[in-house]
């Protein structure tokens, strides 16, 4: 099994596809939208499309947002992801590249596991091929067992981010990687997309397996406290403060050769003004850029996801907030509608991760 070249998921956040890298017809346009190979089958669903970074992508179902939320905690969904970036790295320098983008320690990971041009230019040996497949996601704890009855590849042998290639349900070329967006077991499946419409077909013939939309995807990955880039992180957050050092690397943070380490190293010790916190409140649901004050009503951040949780019934969000204030169990104000209301500073994930880990 090899280790997944997928940072996006490695660092617990998602990107959305790079329009310019894209060989696919492309629009500004909210009128001219590109589609997945999937279209045509999320309409003969019951697929509710939406506009959503350029694409039209279905936002639910025929179920509610709700019950597609829960089925996906208790069953297993299908998410149509095709509009995520699949690219491959190639050249003696791809390790170089993505060591200048991210702060992970790239070196020490498996095979298979813009910024392209500028280290040419400098004479490195690196190129990028985008990889123009669909890509499924299979969410919940009986995805395992959905997907095991059409591999012939033993799915306990593949833990969280790793993948392997493998043929699915008579689809061959598939590359199976263990993780996903929702904090359940489950896998991505990058599929060519002239197989994508069949893979989805035989994995819904499993009663276990139901659609699921954009909604239902963004309230799963709240409970599990991951970020939306372009939301809770961007270009101007560190990884500190995102509460995401876990993903720099060990060897990396010794040799300070990472992006950003001027800044980054001294907030590893302690010398960071903000943090990305959790955010718990009854009454009406927080959402993103809505306030945050403390206890005297002095703003002090702001929120930057929020939606009320279907599976603990409160309302929960994330934002950020002066390091002072981001204990567990802190007291806040957050106002919603022009109206304080009471807000408890909250450990992440709200909701209990499920990932699969060789025991």
């Amino acid at each position: 099994m090899q280790r997944a070249v997928s940072m996006v998921a490695h660092l617990g956040l998602r990107l959305q596809a790079l329009p310019s890298a894209l060989g696919r017809p492309l629009s500004c346009a909210q009128d001219v939208l590109r589609r997945t190979p999937l279209y045509d089958f999320h309409l003969a669903h019951g697929g509710k499309m939406v506009a959503f970074a350029g694409w039209s992508l279905p936002v639910q179902y025929r179920d509610s947002h709700v019950a597609s939320h829960l089925h996906t905690r208790r069953h297993c969904s299908l998410f149509d992801v095709s509009h995520m970036l699949q690219t491959k790295i190639l050249g003696c320098d791809r390790v170089k590249l993505m060591e200048s983008l991210v702060v992970g320690d790239i070196a020490e990971l498996r095979p298979n596991q813009g910024k392209v041009r500028e280290l040419q230019n400098m004479g490195s040996d690196v190129s990028l091929e985008v990889v123009d497949n669909g890509l499924l996601a299979l969410q919940g704890p009986t995805a395992a067992q959905v997907l095991q009855a059409g591999v012939a590849d033993d799915l306990r042998k593949l833990p969280f981010m790793t993948s392997a290639v493998m043929e699915v349900f008579g689809v061959s070329g598939c590359r199976v990687t263990r993780c996903g967006y929702t904090g359940e077991d489950g896998v991505e499946i990058s599929v060519p997309a002239a197989g994508a419409v069949h893979l989805a077909t035989a994995l819904l013939e499993n009663p276990e397996v139901k659609l699921a939309g954009l909604a239902a995807r963004d309230s799963l990955r709240l409970e599990a406290g991951l970020c939306l880039y372009g939301s809770d992180i961007d270009e101007h957050t560190t990884p500190v403060e995102g509460s995401l050092s876990w993903t720099l690397g060990k060897r990396r943070r010794t040799a300070m050769d990472f992006p950003g380490a001027s800044v980054i190293l001294p907030q590893l010790k302690g010398k960071v003004q903000r943090r990305r916190v959790g955010l718990m409140c009854e009454g009406a649901p927080m959402r993103a850029h809505s306030p945050i004050l403390n206890m005297e009503g002095t703003m002090i951040g702001t929120v930057t996801s929020g939606c009320p949780s279907p599976c603990l019934k409160k309302n929960v969000a994330m934002g950020y907030v002066p390091c002072e204030y981001s204990r567990p169990g802190t007291p806040l104000l957050v106002e919603v509608r022009r109206k304080q209301q009471m807000a408890v500073v909250s450990k992440m994930p709200f909701v209990t991760t499920n990932y699969y880990t060789l025991k």
